[in-house]
């Protein structure tokens, strides 16, 4: 499957079960949620109610079932944690989100472990240089993070900023793949 994030493989297969799973992590337990061998959430799990309400707003009511380990992605995010960073980057993934939250979420995964960039210049890249909030906005809603680095955004002048999951969080994962910058 291409690494292009995309829902066509999921819309009308709703008979395929939700399935869930925790990994414990340095920074806190993660939850996966699969669909059709797609990770569709990851996310904290003291964010799980945020988490839910995205998918419900995506998906209608959903069920859970917790599967161990489904479509290999915890031993993924485990992978990652132990310094194989690039991991989670070939994993079939499915955000929703509105064509201008894909766009942003698609840039995020063009940004390697190890490096940064600024809300501007992922504006830029994306030919929308005035889109800077709103690039940060589509970051702040981002339904699969670590796998999809939003972490590896930061303000103008490489100052650390806006992350959903805290910034103490985001600067653990920025030093766990080599970039050092202070709270």
């Amino acid at each position: 499957m291409s690494t292009a994030l995309a829902d066509s493989n999921l819309v009308g297969s709703f008979e395929a079960a939700f399935e869930t799973d925790s990994v414990p992590t340095p920074v806190g337990d993660v939850i996966v949620v699969v669909k059709s061998g797609v990770l569709i959430a990851l996310d904290f799990e003291e964010y799980r109610d945020r988490m839910m309400k995205l998918l419900d707003k995506r998906f209608g009511s959903i069920e859970l079932v917790s599967v161990e380990n489904p479509a290999g992605v915890c031993d993924r995010v485990k992978q990652y944690f132990t310094g194989k960073l690039r991991a989670l980057e070939s994993m079939p993934m499915a955000t929703g989100g509105t064509d201008f939250q894909r766009q942003v979420w698609q840039g995020l995964r063009g940004i390697a472990p190890g490096t940064v960039m600024t809300y501007g210049e992922l504006a830029q890249a994306m030919d929308n240089p005035k889109a800077v909030r709103a690039v940060g906005l589509a970051n702040s809603l981002n339904p699969i993070a670590i796998a999809l680095p939003c972490h590896r955004v930061v303000g103008a002048g490489g100052k650390l900023t806006g992350y959903a999951g805290g910034l103490e969080r985001k600067q653990w994962l920025l030093s766990h793949e080599g970039v050092e910058i202070g709270l």
